[in-house]
């Protein structure tokens, strides 16, 4: 065992319950992967040239335990491990190569700690993944992950292959190792923020007037005054993209590379003080929810939307989320609209965010997993990439849980409620495997698939103008810097940075407005001195060695 897997399982043992980063120790053994082309034209799940991959279309000698990791999001009365479709996929695949799929499940909010721990006690699943790259590399940089040989994949998963060769050659050599493979992202989103349109307009307002963070604070402190709610906030872990509005725009690329990090946040930077200054004037004017700091995952914040405590609620907009039935279910005369994204930005500033890499799932194989292990992980990404197995994962039961309409549209039922019940992301977490978003054959389709899959029955305006949205400030949105190297100094302060990070943050939002200046230096300081300026050297070296893509 590698002397940073090592270390990575005492850490994780040694600090369960929070988010573990890897030791700094840069032993590897993963340094001798393959590097090699693909041959194109090697045929699914049989010998390759020279026959140096075993043949195993008619299915594996003997019984093979394929463990595949699944998000557990808590949707009310869904299991995740063991549903409709996981039995689907047992029948249809398991059953027919000799495998028995057992589904892991992750918890989304805290899923590297359940990654980690799982990975100390010898039972992760054959897929390690994670969404953004500063983590992927973390594994890396722990040694638990084997290098991968391009032509084997090829071998066993053609389909896969021939769609996402390019990206996993491109993005997933590391340090000349073959390290990860990705699942497909197409140009789209459907995160958005719900606002209690009824709210607005009994204020004397209209949606379309939210076209600046000046405006958007006038309507709240609107909302304060008519006794009618506040702002939804939320604790803010692992997630700092949020001072996108605040930054300058065109965007600096060697300022975005040196301080703009999905693994750590940025804390010191201009953008990063206004959106601070400004939660601390929304939270010392009552505008947002007293107690945010307490919503550490949508659940909780969903049930002050449900509520009626609060007016806006960000979330994955599906055809089939609970957020606005269950307000409805408290407020049955309440009216939702999608909050424009100029409502986030103060006058002068452009509505930028973050757009993603081309890619989702970013995915290693554990260095656990046999060779049989493995290539029943190609083999099961080749069979969820045939079209009618990927169809059926995303609509269900023709139909059930659809009918199909004159355009070849699977029509989801609202209403169906039976055994082939899709969960609450439409199933999202099984088929993220290999796509981030379900696609038709041709553009136009696909487009009229967002807006029926993103549309809640009876709120159809909601999915139209999510997408106007994200078309109408397009240009705004770029990529974060991908660093092709292990940043050991990420690795070894990310988890002692998250949780201070909270920490400071949470400090410079409620303190007193008159002290928030002060506040906001010390907490600088104190992240600084805590690790951050030794990431910032590291970074700055590698960017001016060239080691981004």
């Amino acid at each position: 065992m590698g002397t940073k897997r090592a270390s990575s399982i005492v850490m994780a043992l040694l600090m369960a319950g929070s988010v573990v980063a890897g030791c700094s120790n840069n032993s590897s053994n993963a340094s001798n992967g393959s590097s090699n082309t693909p041959n194109e034209s090697a045929p699914a799940a049989s010998a390759a040239a020279g026959g140096s991959y075993a043949d195993y279309s008619k299915g594996f000698p003997e019984k093979v335990n394929l463990e595949i990791p699944v998000y557990e999001r808590a949707f009310e009365g869904w299991n995740v491990t063991d549903n409709y479709y996981t039995k689907w996929i047992q029948k249809e695949f398991g059953d027919k190569y000799n495998v028995n799929v057992k589904f892991v499940p992750i918890a989304r909010s805290k899923e590297v700690t359940d990654f980690e721990q799982l990975l100390a006690s010898g039972k992760a699943p054959d897929i390690i993944f994670h969404y953004d790259m500063p983590q992927a590399l973390a594994y890396y940089g722990e040694d638990v992950l084997q290098p991968l040989d391009w032509n084997e994949i090829a071998n066993y998963a053609p389909t896969y292959w021939k769609k996402m060769s390019e990206v996993n050659e491109k993005y997933g050599v590391i340090d000349g190792t073959n390290a990860f493979f990705f699942a497909e992202r197409p140009e789209a989103d459907n995160y958005t923020t719900l606002i209690r349109k009824d709210w607005v307009e009994k204020v004397g307002m209209k949606v379309d007037d939210l076209t600046s963070l000046e405006k958007y604070n006038e309507m709240l402190t609107k909302w304060k005054d008519a006794g009618l709610g506040v702002g939804g906030e939320k604790l803010r872990m692992n997630s700092y993209i949020i001072n996108y509005p605040f930054r300058n725009w065109p965007v600096d690329e060697k300022e975005r590379a040196l301080y703009s990090d999905l693994g750590v946040a940025d804390l010191t930077t201009k953008a990063t003080e206004d959106y601070l200054r400004n939660l601390n004037y929304q939270y010392n004017n009552g505008l947002i929810d007293k107690e945010f700091y307490l919503r550490d995952d949508d659940a909780k914040a969903k049930a002050e939307f449900a509520a009626g405590k609060t007016g806006t609620f960000e979330l994955y907009l599906a055809n089939n989320t609970d957020a606005i039935s269950a307000t409805l279910a408290n407020n049955p005369d309440a009216e939702f609209a999608v909050l424009p994204p100029e409502a986030m930005v103060p006058e002068g500033k452009k509505p930028q965010s973050r757009a993603y890499w081309p890619f989702g799932f970013i995915m290693g194989i554990n260095y656990e997993s046999t060779d049989m292990e493995r290539a029943a992980v190609w083999m099961y990404l080749e069979w969820m990439s045939q079209p009618e197995n990927l169809f059926f994962l995303q609509n269900g039961v023709e139909g059930q849980n659809y009918t199909l309409d004159a355009d070849g549209l699977a029509v989801k039922n609202a209403d169906f409620t039976g055994e082939s019940v899709l969960s609450k992301n439409n199933n999202k977490d099984y088929w993220a495997l290999v796509t981030e978003i379900a696609q038709y054959p041709n553009p136009e389709l696909t487009r009229k698939s967002y807006l029926a899959n993103w549309s809640p029955a009876g709120y159809e305006s909601l999915g139209t103008d999510l997408l106007a949205n994200y078309d109408r400030v397009a240009e705004y949105r770029t990529p974060d810097a991908l660093f092709s190297v292990v940043l050991k100094k990420v690795d070894e302060y990310k988890a002692d940075l998250n949780a201070l990070y909270q920490e400071l943050y949470v400090k410079c939002v409620v303190s007193p407005e008159s002290e928030f200046d002060a506040t906001y230096e010390a907490a600088k300081e104190s992240y600084l001195d805590a690790g951050y300026q030794e990431i910032l050297d590291e970074k700055q070296a590698a960017i001016d060695a060239g080691n981004i893509k």
